[in-house]
């Protein structure tokens, strides 16, 4: 998984298994309460964020990653930008990002996987959800249901998270009930 979906899906996994564990059900995606005090900062294809320039808290960014493709370097902008970008949210003490990916061979080919994703976290209540919509492989709409069969063998783990994920409608929420990060409690 790439490194900021696998921060993020990592950080809605913890919290939604703490939360299960806790007898509480997960909810279904919900935009963060936060959202309302969010000035988003848009990034285009490749495009690394300067790590001094984004002091914001919380922090809300939108990424375009419509380019992942061999033939003209982009896949090698995305991977260069990636490290950043992870940088970027993990001080955050409230963090939303949108991103809109698509991977393909070569400009023109029907996409290999694409998808819109919305993933928050805060650290100072232990919240965080995520949402993928328009998931498509090879073209063909795909579903959370499909996509936990096509991972089942190689991760049973992930497979239930993806059951689990898939039952909130169009993404999960969770609550830890305790703060992730004690510094972060406003």
């Amino acid at each position: 998984m790439l490194p900021v979906a696998a921060l993020i899906v990592g950080t809605t996994a913890g919290a939604a298994q703490a939360h299960t564990d806790s007898g509480a059900p997960v909810t279904p995606y919900y935009a963060p309460p936060f959202a309302d005090e969010c000035e988003v900062h848009r990034f285009g294809e490749g495009e690394a964020p300067d790590l001094s320039a984004y002091p914001d808290d919380p922090l809300c960014v939108e990424y375009a990653k419509r380019d992942i493709t061999v033939d003209n370097g982009g896949a090698l902008a995305f991977a260069l930008a990636e490290p950043a970008r992870v940088a970027l949210a993990a001080p955050a003490c409230q963090y939303w990002q949108r991103d809109h990916w698509s991977v393909q061979f070569s400009r023109g080919d029907v996409p290999v996987v694409r998808w819109d994703g919305s993933y928050w976290f805060d650290k100072g209540t232990g919240q965080a959800a995520g949402r993928l919509r328009n998931l498509t492989v090879g073209g063909q709409p795909a579903g959370i249901a499909e996509a936990a069969r096509a991972v089942e063998q190689v991760s049973p783990e992930l497979a239930a998270y993806l059951r689990a994920y898939g039952r909130g409608g169009s993404g999960l929420g969770a609550d830890a009930g305790v703060p992730l990060d004690p510094t972060c409690v406003r």
